[in-house]
């Protein structure tokens, strides 16, 4: 299955900013091709310093899930 995953949420929001990444990762985990497509305030998560203190409730950090996605070399559009 193709999976497009869009988000808008940024670093206000940490747990609504972190899914797209958690699920992409999880997505992909079972062998689909997912993307993700950031756009308005989501586009600041991918600043190393905004993902290092995007902590999620619930979750892993934000860090750990892009170091997720990107071992699992999901495509990631700003």
């Amino acid at each position: 299955m193709n999976v497009l995953i869009k988000s808008a949420w940024g670093s206000a929001d940490p747990t609504q900013a972190a899914f797209a990444f958690h699920h992409a990762s999880a997505f992909a985990e079972r062998g689909h091709a997912v993307q993700i497509f950031l756009l308005g305030e989501a586009v600041g998560l991918m600043r190393g310093a905004v993902a290092a203190s995007v902590i999620p409730v619930g979750w892993p950090p934000l860090s750990e899930a892009i170091a997720a996605v990107v071992d699992h070399k999901v495509p990631i559009h700003v």
